[in-house]
């Protein structure tokens, strides 16, 4: 009886702590998103304030490379913080890394912008966004990797689902404080300095997230492979340079998590650039479309972490891959019907051509870009949310745009625009024609599909690779799957976009991972939700 009641204590406890660890995990992690996805969600706007004026798409190009840097960089940091975690501990790490995230997002908020500095401005910009990207790559490794050592034999997914849910909050929150900040003055004052304020707050958040950290104690799983002298004298070289580790860690990349980053960007940051660059939303009311759809759709996080428990993880992921692939194109193309009712209608009745030469695919812009009239009337279209045919070039004439039966030789901006009113072109969307209530829907779903891929993702990596190496290994897949893969969607996307003249051409970059991922993680991974997280070797894995 007294045995019985010693054990019922032992697991109140082992219940409170581990609630403890992943509400103070999770929320420094909410933070960390915070600051990260400040800049993704302010990116079309940065493109005003640290890139030169004069061409719309390339500065919006500039701001995304800038965005994308971020993410291009978090492999690096999954490397260098993953490595630390497995040799000095996972509570040690992660503690590093936010006071790199948050002091460098708070820099952001004391920039001068190109007008005071030129290209400086976007160069320190770009350096701290490098940072950041470091400081991530080993804050997501080290929560996923802490919770899940916390939790419980059949609770990881749902215990590391709560880490999954970070991101979307973190992104909520950025919303919520930006929207705050813009509607409380007016768009002259948000453009001098009100921009600044969401990265002043992050002073507050960090040094909260650091009192709350400094409060965990160390992985059990990890200090008890410490006191066995089990722990990994060269991680790096284990993780990468050792069959069959490395096998997993390549698997672990292109057959789930390059899907899952895809599903996830597309999801919530393309759908917002489609609705304010595409769409002609105003920036308010797309953060409340956006906001509504992750408030609503987040605690699916956490029902398919649970459900992975029960019917595992793989299967859910790879679900949620082919139904993605399968319907972005329909949504995105609903989303239009239902958002700008009046842009299809103009497209309908309106075909719009480009005869052209010397015409560029820009991906990375800069300094060294050069842009054709070709590439500034491509620019001007699809800016506007039109689509357009490509022609060969007219004899003797660089470029000839035709907009119903108006031609425009060259490029000139009047000229097109007096071509666009006078066929009917509407410039910005109209809140009364949007079909709220199909809109938030179609954005729901969206969401959905994110919860299903990342939702399992954190269990499947941690139980995809043994203790000694299990921070690095799942670090360094994990972010090259969402940092390269998904955080190079928007510029990706926006690039084929301009370069086609299609305004639902970049949904091909998604679809395409999303169905290498479903063929890849089908055919060569299996289940993980039985195995025993304590063993550590594969040889020891069933």
């Amino acid at each position: 009886m007294a045995e019985s009641s010693a054990h019922a204590a032992v697991s109140h406890d082992f219940g409170t702590e581990e609630k403890r660890v992943i509400f103070a995990s999770s929320l420094g992690t909410v933070f960390e998103w915070y600051d990260f996805y400040l800049y993704a969600v302010l990116a079309p706007f940065f493109a005003a304030l640290f890139f030169p004026p004069g061409n719309s798409t390339a500065a919006l190009l500039s701001a995304f490379a800038a965005y994308a840097a971020g993410f291009l960089v978090r492999p690096f940091g999954a490397l260098v913080f993953g490595r630390i975690g497995d040799l000095v501990g996972r509570k040690y790490t992660f503690l590093i890394t936010i006071i790199f995230m948050g002091g460098s997002t708070f820099l952001v908020g004391l920039l001068p912008t190109y007008e005071s500095i030129g290209w400086l401005a976007p160069i320190l910009m770009v350096t701290l966004r490098l940072v950041q990207g470091l400081a991530l790559g080993g804050e997501y490794g080290g929560a996923a990797t802490y919770v899940a050592e916390h939790a419980a034999q059949g609770r990881r997914g749902y215990d590391t689902s709560w880490i999954q849910t970070t991101a979307t909050l973190g992104l909520l929150l950025a919303l919520i404080i930006i929207g705050l900040s813009r509607g409380s003055m007016d768009a002259k004052a948000f453009s001098t300095w009100g921009w600044r304020i969401p990265f002043w707050v992050t002073i507050i958040l960090l040094v909260f997230s650091v009192y709350i950290r400094m409060k965990l104690q160390e992985s059990p799983v990890f200090q008890k492979m410490k006191s066995e002298g089990r722990a990994s004298k060269s991680p790096l070289n284990d993780s990468f340079f050792k069959y069959p580790n490395n096998k997993f860690v390549l698997l672990a990349l292109l057959g789930a998590t390059a899907g899952q980053g895809v599903v996830w960007y597309t999801g919530q940051f393309y759908a917002l650039f489609f609705l304010v660059i595409t769409l002609k939303v105003d920036y308010v009311t797309a953060y409340w479309l956006i906001g509504i759809s992750l408030v609503i759709g987040t605690p699916f996080f956490v029902f398919f972490g649970w459900l992975s428990d029960k019917i595992g993880r793989l299967k859910i992921i790879m679900a949620g891959c082919l139904i993605a692939a399968l319907t972005y194109f329909p949504l995105f193309g609903a989303l239009t019907h239902y958002v700008n009712p009046a842009l299809e209608a103009y497209a309908a009745k309106t075909p719009i051509s480009v005869a052209a030469t010397d015409c560029q695919f820009h991906l990375f812009v800069g300094p060294w870009s050069k842009f054709s009239e070709c590439d500034r009337t491509r620019d001007y279209l699809t800016t506007r949310g039109l689509s357009f045919k490509s022609l060969p070039a007219e004899p003797g004439k660089s470029v000839v745009t035709t907009i119903g039966s108006i031609k425009v030789e060259g490029f000139d901006a009047k000229k097109l625009d007096a071509a666009l009113k006078e066929t009917g072109y509407t410039p910005a969307a109209d809140a009364k024609q949007i079909n709220w209530f199909m809109t938030e829907l179609i954005l729901i779903v969206m969401v959905i599909y994110v919860t299903m891929v990342y939702g399992p993702i954190a269990a499947f990596l941690v139980e995809l690779f043994p203790t000694q190496i299990r921070y690095t290994s799942m670090s360094l897949p994990y972010h090259i799957g969402n940092g390269w893969f998904g955080g190079m969607l928007p510029l990706t996307a926006t690039a084929m976009v301009a370069a086609s003249g299609n305004i639902y051409y970049g949904l091909w970059y998604p679809v395409v991972v999303a169905v290498m991922t479903l063929i890849i993680g089908t055919l060569f991974l299996s289940e993980t939700k039985e195995r025993d997280i304590r063993v550590y070797d594969h040889s020891m894995l069933p």
